[in-house]
Order: C-alpha cells, then structure tokens, then sequence
C-alpha cells in the first residue's frame, strides 16, 4: 500500500500541491503522473473500441483514470474515489486591469465560499487556462504577482472588534502602480503563456497563495498549505490507483487488473460552486466515461452499478480547540485520529450503515484508525459530490476525508497521519478489501 513513510509521501503531496494552482493545473498534474506510469490518454472525440486497461480522460479541469481487471466484462463492478478540484478563492473577471488611486488593480470575482480574511496580505498567483482564437488551450500562471491589502488599524480602529469586508470593494488586489511596465493582466499572462495579446479570446483564471507547504509544530506533525480542501483527496486517490496498477512480484500487472472491479479516480471541477457543470459531479462526465468502459446494454450496467462503491473523499472539520461549541458534543474529531466517516441525517452526505461497514473494513485493513464526523445541530454541513454520485448513477456512496482546522482558508491545516492515512484506506478500497 501507499504512504507508509509518511515523510515522502507529505512531500510528494506538498510538490502536488505546489503544481497545482487551479483545477486546470491540478487536472494537468494528475495527468502528466498517469502518463508517466503508463497509462494511456484518451480523447473524448476519438473511438475507444480498443481495451484500454490503463487510460484516464481530461475534461476541462477534471479528470478520470481507471484500471480494469484481467477478464472485464459489461458487469464488471466499479469501485470509485470521487474528490474534486477546484478550491474556494477568486477568479479573474472580464476586463480585469483598473487603476484606482494610482494603484494598478486587477478585477476579480469571489470564487465559491472562500474565508475572506485570510486571503489578506498574501503574495498571490493567478493560475489557469487562456483560450486563444483558434481553439486552443494554454496553461499560465504568474508566480506572486498579487496583493489584497488590508485596512491598516490606524485607519480602521475597529477592525479587530469585527472586521466586515465587502465582497466588491475590499477584495480587489493590488499589483503595481500607474506607469509600470506591466500594466495590463491578461497581456502579462498571454506573455508568460508564449501568445500574443490580440489572440486571447477566453480565459478561466484564478487566486492561489504562493506560500509553499510546510511541515511545524511538535514532530513536525501538522502540515499547512492552500488548497487542501480537497487536493488532498486527489492525492490520496491517484497514489492509491498508481499502487493498484503498479506491477508486482514475477512481472505480473497490476493487482487491480487481478480483481473482479475497475478501479477509477474520478477526480471533478466546480465543487465548490455545487457541481452543476459538464465537468462537475452533476454532470455527464462520469456517467459518459462509466458507460464506455463498460460496454455491453443498459441492463448489464445497471447490473454492474448494483455490485460498485463509491468513496466520496472531500475534507472534514477537526474540532477547533477554540470554538468546540461549534462542534458536536459527543463526536469529536481530533487532528492525528485518522479519516473521518462523514454522516448527516439530512443525507448531505451519502453514507449510510452499509458505507459505515465498509469504511470501518477498509480502515481495519489498511492499520488506519476511523473516527466519526457529525455537525452540531445548530450549524448545517456543506455537501459533497457524494450524493450527487449516488442520485446520478445509483451506487452506494460513503463520504469519508481528512480533518482540517481552517476550511476554506488561503492556508489549511492537517495531520500528516490522517493524509497518509486517507491514502491507505482508498489503497485497501481499490484492492478489494
């Protein structure tokens, strides 16, 4: 199994981390690891008649990968590790170069449901993807470029009473003033991107902290990075897929292709904004890709849908010592515990007593320890792309992921335990336990 030294493993997860700034990148990255292990791309736009054991398809900033067993057929069950992407920030809006004050300033959007203030005072990057007139795609992005100043407190004496900032007027970064050479974003970004100006007809662009990733504290047990909600997820899944595929003893193929399932990563865009996109979890993208694999008429699918899983893998909340009114009385997830087992009664999130078992298996056989997730009463939960799997395709889902302290923060926290731990889990998940 994967992660059993969990110093390379939180390495490999922060250089991870480090190349993906948007979906776009993070899609790309994951990409340029399957390919590097062998497994094959493929186009939407093109046949596959051919088997492919080992293939993964790109879709915008998503992407899904599998690995077949030797012998599939149209029955052959799935188990799938759905994760997601993107992450809450800000994304570059349509005209986008202002100048305010003597301030070069770039426009921007609020992004999903990002905690404002801790992207404050943060030397950011633009990331993504610019389309030019023919079509084509053209990853970019700027290294620091950014900054969104806060008020100093001599000019706003209340703030550290309650600061408020209004999601137009106090969240547009600065990144450079009248008469400098580079007074225009998206001609810089065409520039870094090898393109001219004139041919960018298209762009989704997006915030990211630069700071890189860190291992402090005590043992150096916590680890701090943007993005982690819910790359973290991806990680775990696409180091557990290349573990299924990866060969073994004698020269024998992967241990998944061994096994009576298919093992996909499905890894979405546009979580954070609720799914409703072709690349999201509402989407067609993964039924499209499910249904290709397997071949074969509607019924023998549904027959496979019946046998297949799905772990639904997004972040979760460790109590935060600060606030533990915030959290559930009795559940109380600690940083180190191991991944959560996510539930809500309302089915935001999609496990129910048969996911609990097998998650309680899997951890068993993977040496993880489990810990339960809840909300307080008085505070709902978000959702994941669990349910929005489980309504779509009819597998049976359960929610599961790492707790973090500041969700949704420029900056997220962890335990290394509970990411290597995450990583164990899905590695026992794809093989078979």
């Amino acid at each position: 199994m994967p992660a059993t030294d969990a110093a390379s493993y939180i390495a490999d997860f922060a250089s991870f981390i480090e190349a993906s700034p948007s979906s776009y990148h993070a899609a790309a990255e994951v990409a340029r690891r399957l390919e590097e292990a062998g497994f094959t791309r493929l186009e939407e736009s093109e046949s596959w008649e051919d088997a492919v054991p080992r293939g993964f398809v790109v879709r915008d900033g998503a992407v899904i990968a599998w690995a077949q067993p030797n012998g599939v057929t149209p029955t052959t069950p799935f188990r799938i590790l759905g994760a997601h992407t993107d992450s809450p920030g800000f994304k570059l809006k349509p005209s986008p170069t202002t100048t305010n004050a003597g301030w070069l300033q770039a426009g921007v959007e609020v992004y999903g449901g990002p905690l404002l203030n801790s992207w404050l005072d943060r030397e950011l990057e633009l990331a993504g993807r610019l389309v030019t007139a023919d079509g084509s795609e053209h990853l970019v992005r700027t290294g620091p470029f950014l900054r969104i100043p806060q008020l100093a407190i001599h000019l706003g004496r209340d703030a550290n009473d309650g600061l408020k900032l209004d999601r137009q007027r106090h969240v547009q970064p600065v990144f450079g003033v009248e008469g400098a050479s580079t007074a225009d974003v998206v001609a810089h970004l065409a520039s870094l991107a090898g393109v001219e100006r004139e041919d960018v007809v298209g762009y989704d662009v997006v915030t990211a902290d630069t700071q890189a990733p860190r291992r402090f504290g005590a043992d150096e047990a916590l680890f701090a990075a943007g993005r982690m909600d819910n790359l973290s997820s991806v990680f775990a899944g696409l180091m557990a897929l290349l573990d299924a595929a990866a060969p073994r003893g004698g020269g024998r193929r992967a241990s998944a292709r061994r096994l009576g399932h298919t093992s996909v990563l499905a890894a979405f865009d546009h979580e954070e904004l609720g799914s409703e996109t072709r690349s999201g979890a509402s989407g067609p993208f993964l039924a499209d890709v499910l249904t290709r694999l397997s071949g074969g008429t509607d019924a023998e699918r549904l027959q496979a849908y019946s046998g297949s899983w799905c772990v639904s893998a997004d972040a979760g909340h460790a109590v935060h010592p600060n606030y533990q009114e915030k959290h559930d009385p009795t559940n109380r997830p600690v940083a180190g515990g191991g991944p959560l087992l996510k539930i809500n009664a309302n089915q935001r999130y999609a496990t129910d007593a048969h996911g609990a078992a097998l998650w309680a298996r899997l951890c068993q056989a993977a040496g993880v320890p489990v810990q339960e997730f809840v909300s307080n009463n008085t505070v709902p939960c978000g959702s994941t792309i669990g349910p929005l799997t489980a309504t779509r395709l009819g597998i049976r889902t359960v929610d599961v992921g790492i707790p973090l302290l500041s969700m949704h923060s420029a900056r997220e926290l962890c335990h290394v335990d509970d990411a290597t731990g995450l990583a164990r889990a899905v590695a026992a998940f794809f093989a078979g336990a």
